[in-house]
């Protein structure tokens, strides 16, 4: 009860977790009185300025993992209250309710344990009980929503549930690789987690006899050792020590295990996440968001920096190619206030009237996404080169091989240098791949793969002559 007391009044303020009832046998109905309360700060408020501004500031908690603002966010995108009916969203609802599942902070025991009965072993302090019930609600809520989207639907929300994890670094590639992981929960709890196995279809602790369990939650996250071993791997990547240990241990769980080194090694070194940034397109509630996923560090302050290399003319294309401006800005004095409140406000940012650095880069990102094979071509450039964004030779490739798709002759001969050169893995080395791109790319009127095969032709003719 001590630390539960003083988690109580650090943070929350916790009030009556309930009886002693397992949490799937209480009384859903007095789920306020059960449950963990919420933080006072984000209580709604009574217009839509008050809601908004409760929005932004749960989803920038919960995107650095707070437990209780990932529940209450599911919540209200869920619009459990009335008051919340303009919200409503169930990919977003399920999104949080998902990454709330698979935080460690709902689950991982604050107080020591004693055997209970039937109930098999109970924590003392009160604190985890409240949050047992609360991520049997979550369980609850979660299948109920999936349950009753189309396939398209669902893939949507494990697309952002991996992007959101993937910008946590270390923890949230071990946290994806246990939701991979079949010697774990659902959720990358232990495996004998109560609400884990409640959702399983187990009625008790010690019942082997599974009866059905929450099929649409469980088929969110397929197990599967390749995916599993992969976000293992790209935690390593990281730099981060016990994920190292870690990744030994599963390759050290199962013989066969071990076989899928190479394979997972060269896909981890061509993944990238499912996003560029969290989808702007959604919720569809009128609450604009998308910049609150990853911590900004040194490397992304650095790259931020640095657009003032990139010429702005590639912004301003961006911004006719969205429809923002009628021509193409060359320098930021040619855009006017409303301009860039326009974008700001489709980004969601604050209406400040004056394109940041982030805006610069957000409006060449969102154009790509879009389709414009011109900024695709400039984004592969910024990754390749740390301009804006942190270098990254796999979304550079990536962003190359989109605009090569759309025929676009100076991605086909970058995509020939990466083909002749081999880069870190991103591409292997491959010879007669990078001929063929180049001649592509010469074919296709790009000045300078004609002018380097124009030399070649010559060398050539001049050895034949000699």
């Amino acid at each position: 009860m001590a630390v539960a007391g003083l988690i109580a009044a650090v943070s929350l303020g916790v009030a009556s977790c309930g009886d002693r009832m397992p949490p799937w046998k209480r009384d859903v109905r007095d789920a306020s009185a059960q449950g963990c309360p919420r933080p006072t700060s984000v209580l709604q408020g009574a217009d839509f300025n008050d809601q908004e501004r409760e929005i932004r500031h749960l989803r920038r908690l919960a995107f650095r993992g707070d437990f209780f603002a990932q529940l209450e966010l599911g919540a209200r995108y869920a619009s459990v209250r009335e008051t919340d009916r303009n919200l409503n969203d169930p990919i977003e609802a399920s999104t949080w309710y998902a990454m709330a599942l698979a935080n460690a902070e709902g689950y991982a025991p604050i107080n020591r344990a004693v055997r209970d009965g039937i109930f098999g072993w109970r924590p003392l302090s009160r604190y985890d009980d409240c949050r047992a019930f609360e991520r049997s609600q979550a369980y609850l809520q979660l299948e109920r929503h999936l349950s009753r989207m189309t396939r398209e639907e669902q893939d949507q929300v494990r697309d952002r549930v991996i992007y959101v994890l993937s910008t946590q670094d270390a923890a949230g590639y071990r946290t994806l690789a246990r939701l991979h992981d079949a010697l774990y929960g659902p959720f990358g709890e232990p495996a004998d987690n109560r609400e884990a196995r409640r959702a399983l279809g187990y009625r008790d602790v010690g019942d082997r006899g599974r009866r059905g369990g929450y099929r649409s939650t469980l088929n969110l996250f397929p197990r599967n050792d390749v995916d599993a071993y992969l976000y293992n791997y790209l935690a390593v990547q990281t730099g981060d020590v016990g994920a190292y240990v870690l990744l030994r241990d599963f390759e050290r769980s199962a013989d066969y295990r071990r076989n899928y080194g190479t394979f997972v090694e060269a896909k981890a070194r061509r993944w990238v996440p499912p996003f560029e940034f969290y989808p702007n397109t959604a919720p569809r509630s009128g609450v604009p968001h998308s910049d609150e996923s990853r911590a900004r560090g040194d490397a992304h302050e650095f790259a931020l920096q640095r657009m003032q290399e990139l010429p702005f003319v590639h912004v301003g294309r961006a911004l006719r190619y969205l429809g923002i401006t009628e021509t193409v800005a060359l320098r930021p004095a040619d855009l006017s206030m409303r301009q860039v409140e326009t974008l700001e406000a489709m980004l969601g940012h604050p209406m400040e009237g004056r394109l940041s650095y982030l805006e610069r880069v957000r409006a060449i990102q969102m154009a790509a996404m879009n389709g414009s094979s011109e900024a695709q071509l400039v984004l592969a450039v910024m990754y390749a080169e740390g301009i804006g964004v942190p270098a990254d030779y796999a979304r550079s490739f990536h962003w190359f091989s989109e605009a090569d798709r759309q025929g676009s002759p100076e991605a086909k001969f970058a995509m020939s240098t990466y083909f002749a050169l081999g880069v870190s893995g991103v591409a292997d080395q491959d010879k007669a791949q990078a001929v063929v791109y180049r001649l592509e790319s010469a074919l296709s009127g790009f000045r300078p793969s004609v002018a380097r095969i124009q030399a070649i032709l010559a060398q050539v003719s001049r050895s034949q002559g000699q």
